[in-house]
């Protein structure tokens, strides 16, 4: 049973904590493909367009090519984070001295933010181990603490691959495409890969919580 307030969190666009109990009634791990398609564009696509999408293609839109990349991919590492942990049924948990992590919690970023990059197509095109961490230190974590890129680092807005490590040059136009690809990805496997579904109901009962 869930609060009254609680129960009315919205959590993908109009849909609320309610919705989603409701969804996961109808879901089965390994069940119907449709019930899985509808959870997918319902709670995790809607998710992601109003969240991130669209305030992205909006300053992609309204930009003067003067500094927006930077506002571009710090959205860009934030939902990368959101998607490695949602591919694991993961979620973050500050530890406090004396706390230990339950299972599939997490408290290093990093390493779940490397081994997506490392592991899933396109981005595992460009990154290996120690380029990967690279990228996580000097672009995923200076910006979102320093608001600056570091290490020689630079962003563009057009160009290719998405991410040059060896110029160490972040395309953020074509990078928002790899992301779009992955997605699009994501949500065909996750009609019939039951590891993917066991990990988004955990990812989704977390996010209601």
């Amino acid at each position: 049973m869930i609060s009254g307030t609680r129960e009315k969190t919205y959590i993908a666009g109009d849909l609320t904590v309610e919705d989603w109990e409701n969804q996961k009634r109808i879901l089965t791990v390994g069940g119907s493909p449709d019930s899985w398609a509808d959870a997918f564009d319902n709670f995790f696509l809607q998710r992601l367009q109003l969240r991130y999408f669209r305030p992205i293609e909006f300053i992609q839109k309204n930009g003067d090519w003067r500094g927006e990349g930077f506002s571009m991919v710090s959205l860009q590492c934030a939902l990368i984070e959101f998607l490695a942990a949602t591919r694991n049924g993961m979620k973050y948990r500050h530890l406090k001295r004396g706390e230990v992590l339950s299972q599939f919690e997490y408290t290093k970023s990093g390493t779940v933010f490397c081994q997506f990059l490392q592991e899933e197509m396109p981005f595992k095109e460009w990154f290996d181990e120690n380029s990967a961490a690279d990228f996580y230190s000097s672009v995923r974590c200076a910006l979102l603490h320093e608001a600056r890129t570091k290490s020689g680092w630079r962003i563009w807005r057009t160009g290719a691959p998405a991410v040059d490590t060896a110029r160490k040059i972040v395309f953020c136009d074509f990078l928002q495409e790899a992301i779009g690809a992955y997605v699009d990805e994501y949500g065909r496997r996750l009609l019939h890969d039951t590891t993917l579904q066991s990990a988004f109901i955990r990812k989704f009962d977390d996010l209601a919580t």
